[in-house]
């Protein structure tokens, strides 16, 4: 036995190799979008019922699709891995293992078992909350497995990937009133791609800049360079914080120009400090920093949600 199996090895540990499969402590982050998202356009809470299963659907959801990137992705993370991949101490993606399949960790069946559980949870819960919403699930899938064939092919790869995440917060919103204008999740999710393009995607490549070049990857750090994705990721970042007010002023909970100036303003101070570090010192430890900071937007954005509901 390894000494990496014999120290995975228990029912509690092994639990928390699946998690690190579906990347939970990172997903559960992201799964607050779809949450702010149907606050967003009710401005209210929907009916208990819609509500308990659409947090249901939301976590299988993400759990199915993150652990599809490492099924389509594990003959790359493999190779990363016996490669010698870096330091990934303080990377919120690295949290309980980074790539369990390809540390050898856990095997390829159990890894599709897994899925494919949660996969059929979702799905099922999604066509009960709108048709519409398990389409976007397949779509979203579908997507991510394009999204790793992309990886030796295009560094456009990013704006897949930016759909596939955006698409949840998109989902949330036909759940809770299928009737939504077409208008307002597409700046959500315009919104939500310029958030994974320049706070997750650009600085998760920026961390794995080394392992990216030597296997040849087409990522927007090796196809741009590093002073250019950073700029691109600084004003993706800015879109953000002006996509944040745009949907605060036109979502129907009354912040006027001054709440969505704050709202905006909380996001702007969440993200443009680590941005523009990462764009001034071109350092792994500020993408690092960047991406576990990023990775808050969803949260910061609900908790302003839920204050303005309760105390204004």
């Amino acid at each position: 036995m390894s000494s990496l199996t014999a120290q995975f090895g228990g029912p509690i540990t092994r639990l928390k190799l699946f998690l690190a499969l579906s990347r939970t402590p990172h997903g559960l982050l992201d799964m607050t979008m779809p949450v702010a998202a149907a606050l967003l356009w009710l401005g209210h809470f929907p009916p208990l019922g819609v509500a308990l299963l659409g947090l249901f659907t939301v976590f299988a959801g993400y759990t199915a699709v993150y652990a599809v990137n490492d099924l389509a992705d594990l003959k790359v993370d493999r190779d990363n891995y016996q490669g010698g991949r870096g330091d990934t101490s303080g990377y919120l993606d690295a949290v309980y293992a980074r790539h369990p399949m390809a540390m050898g960790l856990l095997t390829r069946r159990e890894g599709l078992i897994w899925t494919a559980c949660w996969g059929v949870a979702a799905l099922v819960g999604a066509y009960v909350l709108n048709p519409v919403c398990a389409w976007l699930l397949l779509a979203g899938c579908a997507l991510e497995v394009v999204y790793c064939m992309l990886l030796k092919v295009s560094h456009l790869r990013s704006l897949v990937n930016a759909i596939v995440k955006s698409l949840g917060g998109v989902a949330a919103i036909l759940a809770v009133d299928p009737g939504a204008p077409w208008w307002f999740p597409a700046l959500l999710l315009l919104t939500t791609s310029a958030w994974e393009v320049g706070g997750q995607n650009i600085p998760a490549d920026w961390f794995d800049l080394e392992e990216d070049q030597r296997q040849g990857a087409r990522t927007l750090c090796v196809a741009l360079g590093v002073d250019h994705a950073g700029t691109v990721a600084y004003y993706c970042l800015c879109g953000v914080v002006v996509g944040t007010l745009a949907l605060l002023l036109a979502a129907p909970m009354g912040f006027g120009l001054v709440g969505a100036l704050l709202g905006a303003g909380l996001i702007g101070w969440l993200l443009l400090p680590p941005g523009l570090a990462l764009f001034r010192r071109k350092g792994r430890g500020e993408a690092a920093a960047l991406f576990n900071r990023a990775s808050y937007f969803p949260v910061v954005l609900l908790g302003f949600l839920l204050a303005w509901m309760l105390f204004v």
